[in-house]
């Protein structure tokens, strides 16, 4: 294969066919009027999606051959509902209906389990990102987000954190080139509960203190986990401004609890 690096049991991937935009049309058209050979050619002609999308998997331990089937459902998918009057690529439509099938695969297999309420929300929250970006191009703020599914925007992190692939404790995190930093050695001791519990009390009386728009811009960052572009749209300012917003509030709450 010269340009996918990913191999499909039973296919030569290097000589799939890739349709012209002029050969899609025209085929769609054929398919909409109820040409069932036309969707076919429509999914053989399109499948070097699917394994673009794969090529992220292929270093970890799954199996490709079941992930190349799965991705091929999203495209099926994709083919079904494309609507030629919208004038998007069907490439920008069916991207992220692949990866969302992929991703959902991945996730319902993952060694831990999950609350059902919790995945369920965050299949919600994937798949309005997923639609959102279908028909605008980009993806929907977080606010736009718990706006839509009538949440807290503090769930959204807490559920789609919930779906990560597990980490091994003996992970190394950090390596400047010295002894690596394991995860297990960043977990927290229970003997220093004590301290824990009081410089919490610490931090708490710290963000009464620093000032309100400090405080949300914290609050904002490492509770809901919004990025500073997300905040600055909020608060109509630039990114840098936020950055130094971020920045100031740090160095006076580490003042504030010494």
């Amino acid at each position: 294969m010269s340009n996918f690096k990913v191999e499909i049991t039973g296919i030569n991937t290097s000589k799939l066919k890739v349709l012209k935009h002029k050969e899609m049309v025209e085929l769609f058209k054929e398919y909409q009027n109820g040409n069932i050979l036309a969707k076919e050619k429509l999914i053989l002609g399109n499948l070097k999606l699917v394994l673009s999308i794969l090529k992220r998997f292929n270093n970890q331990k799954y199996n490709l051959d079941d992930l190349f089937q799965i991705g091929c459902i999203g495209l099926t998918k994709a083919v079904d509902n494309f609507d030629l009057s919208h004038e998007v690529k069907f490439s920008t439509y069916a991207v992220p209906l692949i990866k969302g099938e992929i991703k959902r695969y991945v996730r319902d297999n993952s060694p831990v389990r999950v609350s059902r309420s919790i995945k369920d929300r965050a299949y919600k929250i994937i798949q309005y990102k997923d639609e959102y970006l279908a028909e605008n191009g980009f993806y929907p703020s977080n606010a736009e987000i718990a706006a839509h599914l009538d949440i807290e925007e503090y769930e959204i992190t807490n559920a789609l954190d919930s779906l990560k692939d597990p980490m091994s404790i003996f992970e190394p995190i950090y390596n400047d080139g010295g002894d690596p930093i394991y995860l297990m050695d960043q977990i927290m001791d229970k003997k220093d509960l004590d301290n824990d519990k009081d410089a919490l009390i610490s931090l708490r009386k710290a963000l009464d203190k620093i000032k309100p728009r400090e405080k949300q811009v914290l609050l904002e960052r490492f509770i809901i986990g919004k990025t500073q572009t997300e905040i600055a749209t909020s608060l109509d300012i630039s990114q840098a401004q936020v950055s130094r917003i971020e920045k100031t509030a740090i160095n006076n709450i580490k003042k504030l609890i010494k």
